[in-house]
């Protein structure tokens, strides 16, 4: 299933951190002005206007140092419909954005379930294999 995110990012947080825009890119210090901006530029450089949107709001953790953001996950609308406003689920980064390694992860990490999917499915399969009994008949005596 094809995910839809709202990333919703406190403007009143004064905190600031420090890490990657992308992988591999040089760490640089962001406020929450900043990190917005990088991702409303990250989105529009990957075509993912119609997927990911940024907004400003309270994302949690007021009483932290902040920045603090969090993520909301929705269902993508049929072609031609609306979006609706069920969350399928949402991770919220308070006082923990800094451990990411580089800002285009929040993205990257929660756009689409399916490889965590995938990899929940392969190793169910494994561990049902390993925990089944062999099949292989016994030669008859």
């Amino acid at each position: 299933m094809s995910r839809r995110l709202v990333i919703t990012i406190c403007p009143r947080e004064p905190g600031r951190v420090t890490l990657s825009l992308e992988r591999g890119g040089p760490p640089v210090r962001l406020g929450a002005a900043e990190i917005a901006r990088h991702l409303d530029a990250l989105i529009a450089r990957r075509d993912l206007a119609a997927r990911v949107q940024v907004q400003q709001g309270c994302a949690g953790g007021c009483a932290g140092s902040g920045p603090n953001v969090s993520v909301t996950f929705y269902a993508m609308p049929p072609p031609g419909e609306k979006p609706d406003h069920v969350a399928l689920g949402w991770r919220t980064y308070v006082e923990s954005l800094a451990t990411l390694p580089y800002l285009a992860k929040l993205i990257d990490e929660n756009l689409d379930d399916e490889p965590e999917r995938n990899r929940i499915a392969a190793e169910a399969r494994r561990t049902s294999r390993e925990a089944a009994p062999s099949r292989r008949r016994r030669p008859a005596r």
